[in-house]
């Protein structure tokens, strides 16, 4: 008899800000509001699930 493990739906993400080019990762379901560390700008808004990204994404890290 074989188990099946679930693998998970959610990612980090790589992310470039707009406005001061900083890059960040970020997980994709955020329960806050997520924040460029250099300018302060927001990057991504929860909404119960997977975030509404702001930002230019770069890459989603496995």
């Amino acid at each position: 008899m074989k188990e099946y493990i679930k693998e998970p739906n959610s990612r980090f993400i790589k992310l470039r800000c707009p406005k001061c080019k900083n890059e960040q990762i970020m997980f994709g379901k955020t329960a806050t509001k997520v924040k460029c560390l250099v300018c302060d700008k927001i990057l991504a808004i929860p909404t119960g699930g997977k975030s509404r990204i702001k930002a230019q994404i770069l890459e989603i890290l496995e």
